[in-house]
């Protein structure tokens, strides 16, 4: 299981719906994880994308539209402070 927070931090969540695949419904489910944002998402190892994939019933979504991918570049600090 990935490391959940209990809310977003400071500043607020991020817009989770950047990474393409995920829209309202499935960010609002990523939030029911614990799931906030992009860097949480960037980290996760295989165990946790199977964890999450077994919870939302994605059947290898996550790895197929490469959202670990995508939440590592969304997260990088160059493109944070742009």
């Amino acid at each position: 299981q990935p490391e959940a927070l209990t809310a977003a931090r400071e500043g607020g969540p991020d817009n989770l719906k950047e990474i393409k695949g995920v829209g309202p419904k499935l960010e609002s489910l990523l939030h029911a994880l614990g799931i906030y944002h992009f860097d949480q998402i960037a980290g996760w190892s295989r165990a946790n994308i199977e964890w999450v994939d077994k919870q939302l019933a994605f059947k290898g979504r996550i790895t197929r539209e490469r959202w670990v991918e995508q939440a590592a570049e969304l997260a990088r600090p160059s493109r944070i402070s742009a």
